[in-house]
């Protein structure tokens, strides 16, 4: 009896516990989300004619849609577990390297762009190689390479490159060629769902996951994992080369160091992402949650007249605030 009572009075204390772990269960995964939201809703009622005008709509895909497309690549390293600090210098470089094919080789634009984007998964595949065969660490791996690249990129041409590029190039990032999107947001959604199809749906994608997961177990498992990691340090390559052209598409030049700060948002996108759905695990859905997240900040910012180093603020402050809170969500449910 005395057993019974001792259950009865601590079924209510552990019905709140319940849900209390379920609540800050929910929080850690879908609290970026309803921050997106919160903030759409923030600016939407304080500016409804602008920020929730079309033309804006456009604007934030178009600004998110770069940021998508190398964080996309950078996502991949990171499911693997590694780090790839090279990606904003490799599309500066590429950047730089497509335009100079066609003002100073002559090149036509569509073998130019093959050139750029086959020789950033060249230089991703390098930095795989270097990390997977050479066991140098990936930071200083990727960042070693990425300030090769910037002097190389100098020694090419010590100046922008902004003469001798074809309208048509420019006319890439430019154009809206299907239902009055840009085009840069076409690509963006094109890679997103190729990269997430490979990461979930294919045999290479569950073995990126399973490296990821436990290196030794993939291992003993018989999962080559030299070749998958750089197959994702590859991939992150080609992602921050398809981004370095249409930027430069974009700019109607090749610049050096043009794309050098897409390697903050990149990470800041990702980082977000890793708090989003799942429970601190990197994947392309949350990585355009990210994505958005930025994207919508940085407009709304931008529609209230912020000053452009507010950017850099809010940029590293909801990084923290996100991850911080995620993480505190799921290490408190965890204990109640």
């Amino acid at each position: 009896m005395a057993q019974a009572g001792t259950a009865a009075k601590d079924a209510p204390q552990l019905r709140k516990s319940s849900w209390k772990r379920t609540a800050l269960i929910w929080l850690s995964r879908y609290g970026t989300i309803v921050g997106l939201l919160l903030m759409v809703i923030f600016f939407s009622a304080n500016a409804p004619g602008i920020f929730l005008s079309r033309a804006n709509f456009l604007n934030i895909l178009s600004q998110a849609s770069l940021t998508a497309i190398i964080a996309s690549g950078l996502t991949y390293t990171l499911v693997v577990g590694e780090f790839d600090l090279s990606i904003g210098y490799v599309a500066s470089f590429v950047g730089l390297i497509v335009t100079g094919l066609m003002a100073y080789q002559g090149f036509p634009i569509w073998l130019s762009i093959v050139c750029a984007l086959l020789l950033g998964a060249a230089i991703g595949a390098l930095n795989g190689v270097l990390v997977t065969k050479v066991r140098i660490n990936a930071v200083i791996s990727t960042l070693g390479i990425g300030t090769m690249l910037t002097g190389i990129g100098f020694t090419y041409s010590s100046f922008p490159i902004a003469t001798g590029i074809p309208r048509a190039f420019t006319d890439i990032s430019l154009g809206r060629l299907v239902f009055g999107l840009p085009n840069p947001v076409i690509i963006m959604v094109v890679v997103l769902i190729a990269l997430w199809i490979i990461l979930n749906k294919t045999d290479i994608g569950q073995k990126m996951q399973a490296v990821g997961g436990n290196l030794e177990a993939a291992r003993l498992s018989g999962i080559r994992v030299d070749r998958i990691k750089i197959f994702a340090f590859a991939t992150a390559g080609f992602c921050a080369a398809l981004t370095g052209t249409l930027l430069s598409s974009l700019l109607g030049s090749g610049t050096l160091a043009a794309a050098d700060g897409y390697l903050l948002d990149a990470f800041a996108a990702v980082f977000l992402g890793s708090a989003t759905l799942k429970e601190g695990e990197f994947h392309i859905t949350g990585t355009l949650v990210g994505v958005l997240i930025l994207a919508v900040g940085f407009n709304g910012l931008s529609i209230f007249g912020a000053p452009t180093h507010f950017q850099p603020i809010f940029k590293g402050g909801i990084l923290v605030l996100a991850v911080g809170m995620s993480a505190l969500a799921r290490r408190y449910a965890a204990s109640v």
